[in-house]
């Protein structure tokens, strides 16, 4: 079977918060590739998360990319102090940007990936105009706002439409799924055209954190489980 280059992104929203320093060295010691920080505002979404002084804690501390995902309304007036507490990553979501374009250049200004979110009722094909300034799409294969909740099927499709899209235009984009991925969809969405694969729970929530992430990061294509 052959293996993928894909990045495994352990979500912190669905680490233990009172032992927060073990779950960040856990993931500094683990197999990931970058660590995936949801920002939200009870507004956005309904849920509210934890702000940047937190995230600075973690980047003090992390060894690896923080991914930040910005699930929050009016994301300009913050990119400047999310890049200030750590980030190497911004992504923001389609739905709370009324000027994407603008905002995706005020990400690489401050020297960070931008991305971009969609919810899932948002076709891809929105991104059309832009697709060649967007260095990450982030599929949101749940509806936003908590974690531990059913993966929608539909976000297969999504991929593959996102990936033939870019195709010629952002080759280099990487496409990245957040919400009920785990071993058993993995095989899946990497054959579909997935890049990263955010997962939570399903590290988070395992006897062995650690050997979670290894398992997702050694998914061989052609197999449902490692």
């Amino acid at each position: 079977m052959a293996t993928t280059k894909h990045l495994i992104a352990p979500s912190v929203l669905a680490a233990d918060f009172a032992r927060l320093y073990d779950d960040i060295q856990m993931v500094n010691n683990s197999e990931a590739d970058w660590f995936h920080i949801d920002i939200m505002d009870g507004v956005f979404v309904p849920n509210i998360s934890f702000g940047f002084p937190v995230m600075q804690a973690i980047a003090k501390y992390a060894t690896k990319p923080l991914d930040v995902h910005l699930m929050i309304v009016d994301p300009d007036r913050y990119l400047k102090s999310c890049k200030d507490a750590g980030a190497a990553v911004i992504t923001v979501h389609y739905e709370a940007c009324t000027h994407l374009h603008r905002t995706l250049a005020a990400i690489h200004e401050l020297g960070c990936k931008a991305g971009v979110a969609l919810n899932p009722h948002t076709p891809v094909d929105l991104l059309k105009d832009v697709i060649g300034d967007i260095d990450l799409v982030c599929l949101m294969s749940v509806n936003p706002g908590f974690g531990g909740q059913k993966f929608i099927e539909q976000t297969y499709v999504k991929i593959k439409e996102l990936r033939a899209m870019a195709a010629g235009v952002q080759d280099a984009l990487l496409i990245e799924v957040d919400g009920g991925v785990g071993a058993s969809n993995a095989a899946k969405l990497l054959e579909a055209g997935a890049d990263v694969l955010v997962a939570g729970s399903s590290v988070f929530g395992a006897k062995d954190p650690s050997a979670a992430v290894q398992q997702l990061k050694h998914i061989a294509i052609g197999t449902k489980t490692v």
